[in-house]
């Protein structure tokens, strides 16, 4: 196991570097899975990292010791304080790995119930968002251009590894991805007059949400078939994006249990 001691080494330079930057994870096509749970899905979903971290005192953790002989070697060893430097988390994990970052090998599928994103800019919300979205069965996401990335150490830590059971499409023209979905695009907005329980979201469906603080653009909403809100009968005035987009990723999985019940 090859050993890590001072910040000035090259490789503990680049993996830095792709901690700290969306934009050198862009231009390099890898990210970072901090924590074991992480490590696990990944390798689960996706087959084996390229590579492995893992701090001195991680390899007292009963769980990554006995995750190592599953993963490749040999694995690059950190001194603690440099593992702290390059953990994401308060409390290190312990296990970083060195990925590169899946990405669909075919354009969006129109004919697929999907999630469209637009300018969504929070890392948790987007976390929180394709967490519901893998568990309410939707398998295809889809963000705009103005988006956070992806696959930013906060959005993955957020998701849960919910990412590895998504095809997730960065940096779409969401009204392309909109007039090429065979299936109707329903988007929400605060004060619709139908609610959205009072909509079809069985079938193919693609829900539209918007940016946390100016929602939708006008073009998005022009685009979509629906427009509804979600009632709110107490005192807030608005929900947190992820929050709707749950509300409405499990109203779909109610009416779809529904007519499965009904038929």
């Amino acid at each position: 196991m090859k050993e890590i001691k001072s910040a000035d080494n090259a490789r503990f330079r680049t993996l830095l570097r792709l901690n700290e930057s969306a934009r050198e994870r862009r231009k390099s096509g890898y990210s970072l899975l901090d924590g074991i749970h992480l490590v696990a899905a990944y390798r689960e979903h996706c087959g084996a990292p390229e590579e492995i971290i893992v701090s001195r005192s991680g390899l007292a953790d009963p769980q990554i010791a006995a995750l190592l002989p599953r993963l490749p070697e040999p694995a690059v060893l950190l001194a603690d304080g440099l593992f702290r430097q390059l953990s994401s988390v308060a409390t290190p994990t312990g296990i970083i790995a060195l990925v590169k970052t899946p990405r669909p090998a075919v354009p969006p599928d129109e004919a697929v119930s999907s999630l469209l994103l637009e300018d969504i800019q929070d890392p948790g919300n987007l976390g929180s968002i394709l967490r519901s979205a893998a568990a309410a069965g939707v398998e295809q996401v889809i963000l705009s251009r103005g988006s956070v990335h992806a696959w930013s150490p906060r959005v993955l830590r957020a998701g849960m590894g919910a990412h590895f059971g998504l095809r997730i499409h960065e940096s779409a023209d969401l009204l392309k991805a909109i007039a090429a979905f065979h299936g109707r695009v329903v988007a929400t907005r605060q004060g619709a007059p139908r609610t959205v329980f009072d909509v079809d979201l069985t079938g193919t469906v693609a829900l539209l949400f918007g940016n946390e603080g100016s929602g939708l653009s006008a073009s998005s909403l022009g685009a979509a078939h629906e427009i509804v809100s979600i009632p709110m009968p107490g005192k807030s005035e608005s929900l947190n994006v992820a929050a709707a987009a749950a509300v409405c990723l499990f109203e779909r999985v109610r009416q779809q249990r529904t007519r499965g019940e009904d038929q």
